[in-house]
């Protein structure tokens, strides 16, 4: 039997798993303020390094490669200790598969219900700045 969560208490991935929230991805078709490109996804993202809320906007080109689901449905980023560990116990369906799209960095976009999740792992002995990446 699963067992409902109450209004109060945190989601089972962070209280449990210890997932930390990162950025909210908010898909646009509208050109933003400081866009930056990222020409391996034929994307444009905006916003991550000046909201407070850490909400990234996210522009595709028409024949970026991302998955229509990313492309299309807002998502939210965790930071995790192990990509590969939280995919294998967790047996999440996934989207992306790990990749490097940066230095000291790796990513996977996994669906929950039809939701895009994104998870971030950072490197551990690098003082990289924290970047939102795909």
């Amino acid at each position: 039997m699963i067992k409902e969560r109450l209004e109060y208490e945190l989601p089972e991935s962070t209280e449990q798993w210890g997932w930390k929230y990162h950025h909210l991805g908010i898909p646009t078709d509208r050109v933003m303020p400081d866009e930056k490109y990222l020409p391996q996804f034929k994307l444009y993202v905006s916003g991550f390094n000046s909201s407070p809320f850490e909400i990234e906007w996210m522009r595709f080109e028409k024949d970026s490669s991302i998955d229509q689901l990313i492309q299309t449905v807002p998502h939210l980023a965790f930071e995790v200790a192990d990509i590969d560990y939280e995919l294998a116990t967790h047996h999440l369906k996934i989207l992306t598969p790990p990749n490097h799209p940066g230095e000291g960095i790796r990513v996977a976009m996994i669906e929950h219900n039809g939701a895009p999740v994104e998870l971030i792992e950072f490197a551990k002995s690098t003082s990289i700045n924290h970047k939102s990446f795909l």
